[in-house]
């Protein structure tokens, strides 16, 4: 009994020894991937494959991300106002949980934003009921009606959630799919063009000349963290026949 006790101590041990390398390779593998700029192209094609389109849109359908205000919401409306303006004849649906008739909720507050940027109300549809991107598909599906399998959609979401939104409104049924990805730009200011007069700790090296030290190694771990979270969510809803 005490043999058999101490071998699963022992198996259990080694097992977590590998736990742990594997972890620890996985680790140093992405803080070096990190410096490099493949985070940076594996995010950009998330956002850009098979969502170019050459035909007339329809309807535009704005996939909201967080609450209001967010990160994710105001740039998504950013890049809706743009092509909405592009093409004034067209609806604008926001794909948004929350209750249209309460000003404090997230889906009243991104309507009220696009009326901000010039969009009149007339042209906002909501679908409000939809929790995942997979239910946003099928509700807005349901919402054109008839009409929805020739609808030509154009999507407004986050460049790493545009594959699986695509993908997921050609699933539900409609044949044609754009994208138009909210992607962020750099300001265009140089700003390793610092002062050397900055005063400080003389024995801490000065960074501020180096763009990778000071942001772009911190862009791409992020861009790390949601281009894996993606993937496991691409992987899933093939899984679930939802791609």
């Amino acid at each position: 009994m005490k043999l058999s006790f101490k071998n699963t101590l022992q198996r259990a041990d080694a097992l977590f020894r590998r736990i742990l390398l594997i972890t620890g390779i996985l680790s140093l593998f992405l803080i070096v991937f990190a410096f490099t700029s493949g985070p940076f192209w594996m995010y950009y094609h998330l956002g850009t494959r098979n969502i170019d389109f050459s035909f007339e849109p329809d309807c535009i359908v704005l996939l909201g991300g967080s609450g209001m205000p967010s990160e994710s919401n105001l740039i998504r409306s950013y890049y809706a106002a743009e092509i909405a303006g592009e093409l004034p004849a067209l609806p604008l649906i926001i794909a948004l949980p929350g209750d249209t008739s309460d000003t404090a909720s997230a889906v009243f507050q991104l309507a009220g934003e696009m009326i901000l940027r010039g969009i009149k109300t007339e042209r906002i549809l909501f679908e409000t009921d939809g929790l995942n991107t997979r239910a946003q598909a099928l509700n807005t599906y349901r919402l054109l009606s008839d009409s929805a399998r020739k609808s030509k959609i154009v999507i407004v979401t986050s460049p790493e959630h545009m594959r699986r939104s695509v993908l997921s409104f050609r699933k539900a049924g409609f044949e044609n799919v754009g994208g138009y990805p909210a992607f962020e730009f750099a300001i265009e200011s140089d700003i390793t063009a610092v002062k050397d007069d900055l005063g400080g700790n003389r024995f801490i090296p000065d960074v501020n000349k180096s763009i990778s030290l000071r942001y772009r190694f911190w862009t791409h771990l992020k861009y790390e963290v949601m281009i894996i979270r993606e993937y496991v969510a691409l992987a899933y809803y093939k899984l679930k026949g939802w791609i």
